[in-house]
């Protein structure tokens, strides 16, 4: 199975790439840069030109499944929040229903599914999570959305608390959120299913066995 990461070049994108290649699905970077692909492909990673801002149909050619690890960033502004974090994840979506692509997974937010709860500051980037999650679930395309807490930069410890609702804000690393991506994607009991996840005691390959 081909899966085209979208946000590759991201922190948690590369660590997606990472863990699908020690897996039997083949990893496709989505990147906006010839740098970048050379860089991916230096690693024996197969890599595709594609930007959410503009065109990126070629990048859906021979594709099974989609991650959707993309994200603008916390230093841009509201305007970008929309154009990636939303309307690119829309377009993303739109182009997998298309294409016939048999799974998404999304990476969300924690509170994305309540965004009228938060605070001023991330009330639009939660808003456009929202749309973006709503969207995928009514498209028709067998679907995951994680909706991790605060991410950190520690290593991963492969125990995550996962559940549809979490209250706190507990955080998470990137590194295991990127493991429950992989692992949402490989496990049918996830399908068509949405969860908020933080730091906690079960590990990640446990998660969708019962």
């Amino acid at each position: 199975m081909n899966v085209l990461i979208i946000g590759a070049a991201g922190k948690v994108g590369r660590l997606v790439v990472d863990k699908l290649s020690r897996t039997a699905y083949t990893p496709v970077a989505m990147v906006r840069s010839k740098k970048q692909k050379e860089m991916f492909e230096k690693q024996g990673v197969t890599a595709v030109m594609g930007d959410l801002e503009k065109d990126f149909e070629s990048a859906y050619a021979d594709v099974d499944a989609v991650i959707f690890a993309a994200g603008s960033g916390q230093d841009t502004g509201a305007e970008m929040t929309i154009i990636i974090d939303q309307e690119g994840a829309i377009k993303a979506v739109d182009r997998a229903v298309h294409f016939g692509v048999q799974r998404f997974v999304m990476l969300s937010s924690m509170a994305a599914d309540r965004p009228e709860a938060g605070s001023r500051e991330i009330k639009h980037y939660l808003f456009a999570k929202h749309r973006a999650d709503e969207y995928l679930k009514k498209s028709g395309v067998p679907y995951t959305i994680v909706r991790p807490g605060p991410l950190t930069s520690e290593a991963g410890t492969g125990k995550v608390f996962l559940n549809e609702h979490v209250n706190g804000g507990n955080s998470i690393s990137r590194d295991d959120v990127a493991s429950v991506l992989v692992e949402a994607l490989m496990q049918p009991k996830a399908e068509n299913r949405s969860f908020d996840v933080v730091e906690g005691d079960t590990l990640v390959e446990d998660l969708f066995r019962h």
